[in-house]
């Protein structure tokens, strides 16, 4: 849908994960061109650590939060609503 967040990544989290993950990436990259093997592992374990720090953070809490019911029906509910105005419309 237009213009929700639907949880695409717009979290703590994830931001943080891709960061180190991204940086670990650029090292790698340059590291591999310098023929350097140490380097190119050590940005690889930094592009690995991303990951585990991003599901780390989630764990925590500052991830994308779980639905409840409530919200689930909530949801639902204005989508009806948001459908039967459109009906009106036309």
């Amino acid at each position: 849908m237009a213009g929700s967040s639907g949880g695409h990544g717009h979290t703590p989290a994830a931001w943080t994960g891709v960061i180190i993950s991204f940086i670990g990436f650029c090292a790698a990259s340059v590291f591999i061109v310098a023929a350097n093997p140490i380097g190119f592992w050590a940005g690889t374990a930094l592009t690995v650590l991303g990951a585990v720090v991003g599901g780390v953070m989630k764990m925590a809490g500052m991830g994308t939060p779980k639905e409840t019911p409530e919200m689930t029906r909530a949801r639902e509910e204005a989508g009806l609503k948001a459908a039967a105005r459109l009906a009106e419309a036309r």
